[in-house]
């Protein structure tokens, strides 16, 4: 079982990603902020982070950045509504770039590729 960490500050969205995703049969681990969420991945180590771009407290860009200049090495799905982001360089270091839907199948295929990825490198 993998520890998915959802950063989403949509309390609507929050409830329905850790639905699907515990589903799949992993842990999820909703926060709504960049800050909060910075300090849970550095201490927790999740396999997986889902986030969210347009954020109070902390945006997605900003969290991602933070990851790269310490060197947490989690990988990061963007899951965001605004696709313009695909085109920012620092959007660019991320795992993939979901646009959101009430689709979830991409996002979950994502998570499921990233988590077979990481799997097949530790082994």
């Amino acid at each position: 079982m993998a520890k998915i960490l959802i950063i989403e500050d949509e309390p609507n969205l929050q409830l329905l990603y850790k639905s699907e995703i515990e589903s799949m049969g992993h842990e999820a681990i909703c926060l709504s902020g960049g800050r909060e969420a910075y300090q849970y991945a550095e201490h927790q180590q999740p396999d997986v982070i889902v986030l969210d771009i347009m954020m109070p407290h902390g945006d997605g860009k900003e969290f991602l950045t933070r990851l790269l200049d310490n060197r947490i090495n989690i990988p990061v799905i963007i899951n965001s509504a605004y696709s313009h982001y695909k085109n920012d360089f620092i959007c660019w270091a991320a795992e993939a770039y979901v646009i959101k839907s009430s689709d979830l199948g991409e996002l979950k295929d994502e998570i499921a590729r990233i988590l077979e990825k990481k799997h097949l490198v530790e082994a």
